[in-house]
């Protein structure tokens, strides 16, 4: 089976997640798509993020509808911050009988040759890659490579960090999130 794996802090998930994994499940040829909850990604600061298990409940509801999407908590047992190619080398080992690719915003391929060991992630792993409003655009060689596919995808201009301020703002942000998370934001009182 060839899973799409779309990383995130989902601090808190959205309807831009869920619309950009639902269409890499419905429109490319990637079986499924399961969303990595990262505990820690290293260009962001940890102290700004919910509890790991609260994230991964929001997750978990929010795909509770679509049969193409599952949640995986497989780095949270991994030394932190989290880094993707130790994470595929341990989740190929895990799952060896999936084939796993990854799916990213147009905006991270452009810095994904600052990724530790990058290299080795396109060698053996194929790059699904969403469109995102943006100026400047990746390295040609990297937009030329036979592992990148670019899909044409709806382009989503919705962030968690905009909804964190919403909340906090006392801003209805109701139809941004989907329902049942917003339950869940709403009962535990986070961000506010």
């Amino acid at each position: 089976m060839n899973i799409g794996l779309f990383f995130g802090s989902f601090n808190p998930i959205h309807v831009g997640h869920l619309i950009i994994a639902n269409h890499m499940a419905e429109n490319s040829d990637l079986d499924k798509v399961w969303f990595v909850v990262t505990p820690h990604n290293p260009h962001k600061k940890k102290n700004t993020l919910l509890a790991d298990h609260h994230r991964l409940q929001m997750v978990n509801i929010a795909v509770e509808e679509y049969p193409n999407l599952e949640v995986s908590n497989i780095e949270f047992d991994l030394p932190q911050p989290s880094y993707t190619v130790n994470t595929l080398i341990h989740i190929g080992e895990k799952f060896p009988q999936h084939q796993f690719s990854l799916i990213m915003g147009e905006d991270n391929l452009k810095s994904f040759h600052k990724w530790k060991n990058y290299e080795t992630i396109l060698e053996n792993h194929q790059i699904y890659v969403y469109p995102r409003v943006a100026n400047e655009t990746a390295k040609p060689e990297l937009l030329s490579h036979n592992h990148i596919h670019q899909i044409d995808a709806p382009i989503v201009e919705l962030t968690s960090t905009s909804i964190r301020k919403g909340i906090a703002a006392q801003k209805n942000i109701r139809p941004l999130v989907p329902q049942n998370v917003w339950q869940y934001l709403d009962e535990m009182n986070f961000y506010k």
